[in-house]
């Protein structure tokens, strides 16, 4: 231990030096990160801070277009990307157009949604990642990401050459300001600058973190990419596609790959070129990867601009403050995408397609009409997320069959049990609120049996409205189902173990093809039991048919529904047998997967799949039932809609003119072939499916 030393007495002019260096050490050490600017001395260091102005960057015109661009690749991906838009669009008050380049998967899944979610003074562009890949193949990349992390790169000969300047985000960042104050941005670049960026908010490129560690070179800390204001046109004239390859091809000499993809070659380009780059203030990208510095930058929640998940642990990274950070991205991911359909007062834009005939005959509803609700229900347009799980479709069979199913959340327990019974594809629609689909994804994510299965295809429609939209979620998982056959079910009936190969076997020897229109009938049965042995065999549901412990399907409520399968024959039958059609005839049925499309009027609960079995009556289908093949009804509570339907005379009353309506469409599409169906209707007494 040193012996201390006496302290001898400070000059006036040495305290006032010592304050100095204090004062200076203090703001270094709380503010080293807020504003990478500081590098070389730029004046929106000061943004970030604690004691920024607040006179902040001039915000662009209100009405001005604002174009982001993101690489979005896969499923995961997909979902990612929608938490990051969900919280532009909260804060933003600009007209945005969004550049996606995409794989084929997330192409699919996102046109879908933007489409249906028709958010006003939105355009979405895409850009296909397989045309670009040939230009990025060439670099070996250790990150995750793989090829789509090095697309950025490419960006400026990708997007519009008119395209003078855009905002690059990766899909793990969330947005806690307007975006239109990051574009701001833009103007502080001189006239040689090029790329905005924050500064990397961790040692990597400083190559300490352990022994070996050999980075890619960047100014001191380097950049992160998660966050990029490009200047287009001047990248361009600069010969930018030149500059990174050169620089890429001369370090791949001797690094054997990229870490961390596109923000490796960035910084390297950077290093060589350090006037390239306006450093952005660190809250526009605080970064939560491990070993982040990332707290330096903050203090309080409104210094927050963009959060950046940059960790391949997401939400499991660890951090001071992960739980706040946590929070405000399941805030996000869990908001209500319908409540940003919202329009921008004084910024007139283009209508979304269909948006102006949907309008209008919104408006001609008549709110004190006592089937408005119904009404509404028809015109409104859900948010579709198809596909909202990883998926992987099933190989070309040509007698493969899809089960097609809708459900809400209190029948999520049906299915492990689902699964289990049926082993081939499936393509369900689940009817969910935004935080409904994230217990969704928990669920599955829990679930050995769920999560081992690929070929179950889930497609989230968002909640919108008081009645249940049956038809129109049933019309999109049949839309997405990708076998020639189908076998239209609801989620609450278990098939037989064996239906799956029996249906394709039954196809297959029966020679269906697309010339003979064929809706094969699987017969319904219910137990009114919880708990009992399913049956592995015809042979066994008979004895529990004949023990009580099965029935026919709703014999004692509506037998006409299921009247017509004929039970009797079907218990000695030993071949398929055509069977005719009556009213009200209701069955399970496998058809070929260009079949009708279920009448979307038919909302809440009753006669929604009655009326497709009428339509395939009226497109001459011939309705053979199967000898071997069965289906059973487990109980339930009773849904809403049914409850309703049961207690309210105004509910059936609603139903009985949504029938008549479509016995008149029946008439005007097929003329004097309806007037069996006008008949039928005249004979029957109201009926509850």
């Amino acid at each position: 231990m040193l012996p201390r030393r006496r302290p001898r007495a400070l000059g006036a002019a040495a305290l006032l030096l010592l304050l100095l260096l204090l004062l200076i050490g203090f703001f270094l050490f709380d503010g080293r990160l807020r504003g990478a600017a500081a590098l070389d001395g730029d004046p929106l260091a000061e943004q970030g801070g604690h004691n920024r102005s607040d006179c902040g960057p001039q915000l662009p015109p209100k009405c001005e277009l604002l174009h982001v661009a993101i690489v979005c690749a896969g499923h995961n991906s997909s979902r990612e990307v929608i938490t990051l838009v969900k919280s532009m669009l909260f804060y933003r008050k600009n007209p945005l157009h969004l550049h996606l380049v995409t794989d084929a998967v997330a192409r699919s899944i996102l046109e879908t949604l933007f489409h249906t979610w028709m958010v006003p003074a939105v355009r979405v562009s895409f850009y296909d990642a397989e045309e670009l890949k040939p230009q990025v193949s060439w670099i070996p990349n250790k990150h995750y990401s793989g090829l789509y992390g090095l697309m950025k790169l490419v960006l400026p000969g990708a997007l519009p050459s008119g395209l003078a300047r855009v905002v690059v985000l990766d899909t793990d960042v969330t947005f806690a300001s307007d975006i239109a104050e990051l574009w701001a941005l833009f103007a502080h670049f001189s006239d040689k600058q090029v790329i905005g960026l924050v500064e990397n908010q961790s040692d990597w490129y400083l190559g300490n973190l352990w022994k070996n560690h050999r980075p890619w070179p960047a100014l001191g800390r380097g950049f992160n990419t998660g966050v990029i204001l490009l200047q287009l046109d001047r990248l361009r004239r600069a010969g930018w596609e030149q500059m990174w390859r050169v620089t890429a091809s001369r370090e791949l000499l001797t690094l054997p790959a990229t870490s961390l993809a596109d923000q490796d070659i960035f910084n390297a380009v950077i290093k060589e070129h350090p006037g390239l780059v306006q450093p952005l203030p660190c809250i526009w990208n605080v970064q939560l990867s491990d070993h982040t510095l990332a707290e330096r930058c903050y203090s309080e929640a409104s210094d927050l601009k963009v959060i950046h998940w940059n960790s391949p642990k997401k939400l499991r990274v660890k951090n001071k403050h992960v739980e706040f950070f946590r929070n405000f991205y399941l805030t996000f991911m869990e908001y209500d995408g319908n409540l940003l359909r919202r329009e921008l007062f004084g910024c007139p834009s283009q209508p979304q397609p269909g948006a102006d005939p949907l309008q209008r005959a919104l408006a001609q509803l008549d709110e004190e009409d006592a089937c408005f609700e119904f009404r509404q229900q028809q015109l409104t347009v859900h948010r579709v997320h198809i596909t909202f799980l990883p998926h992987e479709p099933p190989p070309p069979r040509p007698h493969d069959v899809t089960l097609v199913a809708q459900l809400s959340m209190d029948r999520l327990q049906m299915l492990e049990a689902l699964c289990r019974h049926w082993p081939g594809p499936m393509s369900l629609a689940l009817y969910l609120t935004d935080a409904e689909a994230q217990q969704f994804l928990r669920f599955v994510e829990a679930s050995p049996v769920l999560s081992a299965r690929q070929d179950v295809a889930y497609h989230v429609v968002y909640r919108e409205g008081p009645l249940y939209p049956i038809n129109q979620l049933r019309n999109v998982a049949l839309a997405q189902a990708l076998t020639p056959y189908v076998f239209l079910s609801d989620i609450d009936f278990l098939p037989a173990y064996s239906l799956y190969d029996y249906l394709r076997a039954s196809i297959e020897q029966l020679g269906l093809d697309s010339r003979r229109k064929a809706a094969l009938v699987v017969p319904a049965f219910e137990t009114l039991h919880y708990r009992f042995s399913f049956p592995t065999s015809k042979a066994e549901l008979l004895a529990l048919l004949d023990a009580g412990a099965l029935h026919t399907f709703r014999y004692h409520e509506w037998p006409q529904g299921h009247a017509p399968t004929d039970y009797t024959r079907w218990r000695e039958a030993e071949a398929p047998y055509r069977v005719q059609w009556a009213a009200d005839y209701e069955p399970y049925v496998v058809v070929p997967r260009d079949c009708p499309r279920y009448d979307p009027r038919f909302v809440g609960f009753g006669w929604n799949k009655v009326a497709h079995i009428v339509e395939l009556d009226a497109q001459e289908y011939e309705f053979l039932v199967l000898p071997e093949a069965f289906t059973i009804h487990l109980p339930h509570a009773p849904s809403l809609d049914i409850s309703r339907f049961r207690s309210s005379p105004t509910y059936r009353d609603c139903l009985q003119a949504l029938k008549d309506e479509f016995h008149q469409d029946l008439s005007r599409h097929y003329g004097a072939a309806a007037l069996k169906y006008l008949t039928a209707l005249q004979q029957q007494p109201r009926s509850p499916a």
